[in-house]
């Protein structure tokens, strides 16, 4: 099992372009994220996403790593308006990651960093139904479940439910 304290999150680059395609383009990654995130996933869309997140300022999406290896992409998407103060979080690992204590300090790192560095008041999720591992990952992190919105998520030709877990400052 890695330590805990080897997990960073920084900037992706475009030498992570190959390593990024390899761990995206798992069905098992897929299943559990939005569709906007293709599958298969191939080199020119790891390049596509890394030329675009390049542009965030301040970074909202940061490369998971773990003794310096890619892992995984966690990020916080801002809301607008009313909501101005909050974000959603999301964020992924490659399969040969799973398990090994890496998505809890990534979702630790990122919520700090949404707080402090953001000025946010409140990051949220929603898991889909059958992601019983990211619901425990939010757990582990202080996140509490605050509902089910049922049948809310089309995936995979089925209706799923959506579980919604948020954390909010102080």
């Amino acid at each position: 099992m890695h330590t805990v304290q080897a997990v960073t999150l920084r900037r992706l680059t475009f030498q992570d372009e190959v390593s990024l395609a390899q761990l995206a383009n798992n069905k098992k990654v897929w299943e559990n994220l939005r569709d906007y995130f293709p599958h298969p996933y191939a080199v020119e869309h790891a390049h596509q996403f890394i030329r675009l997140v390049q542009e965030e300022n301040p970074p909202l999406t940061f490369a998971i790593t773990c003794h310096d290896q890619l892992c995984g992409v966690i990020s916080l998407v801002r809301q607008t308006d009313v909501y101005r103060f909050t974000a959603e979080i999301g964020y992924w690992l490659g399969e040969p990651f799973w398990h090994q204590g890496i998505a809890p300090r990534a979702v630790q790192l990122i919520t700090a960093y949404g707080f402090q560095e953001l000025g946010l008041a409140r990051i949220y999720a929603g898991i889909f139904e059958y992601n019983a591992a990211s619901m425990r990952v939010l757990e582990k992190c202080g996140y509490q479940k605050e509902g089910i919105f049922k049948k809310a998520i089309f995936k995979n030709g089925k209706f799923w439910n959506e579980h919604r877990y948020a954390i909010v400052q102080g």
